[in-house]
C-alpha cells in the first residue's frame, strides 16, 4: 500500500469543513440577497462563532445580524485600501482567528472585493472554507424560463454608455443565456440597446429578488422596458436568452 501523502506538501492547501472549530480559517459565507430568513442554518452557526466578520457593507451586515440576534464584531472590507485590510486580516488568521467574509448580499467574491483575501489566504496555505447559500444569478435563472444547462455571467453592467453598449452587444452574440446585474438606470439603458440589437429576444428582469416588492418581468426588451418603468425595483438582475 502506498504511503499516505502529507497535507503539508509545498504549494498544496487542503481545506476541510469537518472541523469548523479549529483555529485559523477564512469562511466564505453567502448571505441573503433580500429576505433575511434565507440565511442557512450553517451560515448562522458560523457567523455566531467566528472571531471577526469582514464585510463589504458593515451597516447592512449589522442589520442582518440584528435580525437573527447575533452579536459579532464586524469590520469593513473594501472597496478601498483592500491590500492593507487583507494584510491585517491574514495576520489575525495566522494568530489563530477564525474570520468570515461576507458580501452586502449573496455570495462573496461575485462582483465584490473579496477575491484578494481568498487568493492570498489560499496561496499562504490558510484554510478557506465555503459556506454556500443564496445567489441572485442562480435565483434569476431558475425563474426566467430559459435553459439553465449552461449560461454566461456578465457581471455588473457598466455605468458608461460605450462600455455598456459593448457589454450588451457581446451578450447578444451568446448562444447561451446571459445574466447581468444592474441598477435601474443601467438596466433601462441596456434594454434600450437590446431593443435595437435583439428586438425579439426573450428578456427577463428580476427586480429586488426575495424582497416584499419582488417583481419578475418577462418579454421582449421593449415590453420589459415599459413594465420596468412602473416598478420600484432598484436591484435588477437581467437574463437574456441565448441566440438560436
Amino acid at each position: 500500500m502506498p504511503p499516505k501523502q502529507s497535507q503539508e506538501n509545498a504549494g498544496v492547501s487542503i481545506a476541510s469543513a469537518q472541523s469548523p472549530d479549529e483555529e485559523g480559517a477564512v469562511y466564505v459565507v453567502a448571505v441573503p440577497i433580500g429576505h433575511p430568513d434565507d440565511l442557512t442554518l450553517r451560515a448562522l452557526a458560523i457567523l455566531k462563532s467566528v472571531d471577526l466578520i469582514a464585510s463589504e457593507d458593515p451597516n447592512r451586515t449589522q442589520q442582518l445580524l440584528a435580525h437573527h440576534r447575533i452579536s459579532a464584531t464586524v469590520t469593513s472590507y473594501g472597496p478601498v485600501n483592500v491590500q492593507e485590510k487583507v494584510a491585517v486580516l491574514l495576520q489575525r488568521v495566522r494568530q489563530g482567528a477564525r474570520i468570515a467574509i461576507v458580501a452586502d448580499t449573496g455570495s462573496p467574491l461575485i462582483v465584490d472585493p473579496g477575491a484578494l483575501l481568498v487568493t492570498e489566504a489560499a496561496s499562504q496555505g490558510t484554510r478557506v472554507i465555503p459556506i454556500p447559500g443564496p445567489s441572485a444569478v442562480i435565483t434569476a435563472l431558475t425563474v426566467a424560463g430559459v435553459s439553465c444547462e449552461s449560461f454566461y455571467f456578465s457581471g455588473q453592467l457598466p455605468s458608461t454608455g460605450p462600455h455598456l453598449t459593448r457589454r450588451v452587444a457581446d451578450a447578444v452574440k451568446m448562444k447561451v443565456p446571459t445574466v447581468a446585474y444592474g441598477t435601474r438606470r443601467t438596466a433601462v439603458r441596456a434594454l434600450e440597446t437590446l431593443v435595437r440589437l435583439a428586438p425579439r429576444r426573450l428578456v427577463v428582469a428580476a427586480c429586488d429578488l426575495t424582497k416584499p416588492n419582488e417583481v419578475i418581468i418577462r418579454g421582449t426588451a421593449y415590453e420589459v422596458s415599459r413594465q420596468l418603468s412602473d416598478t420600484a425595483g432598484e436591484e435588477i438582475t437581467i437574463v437574456l436568452s441565448g441566440r438560436k
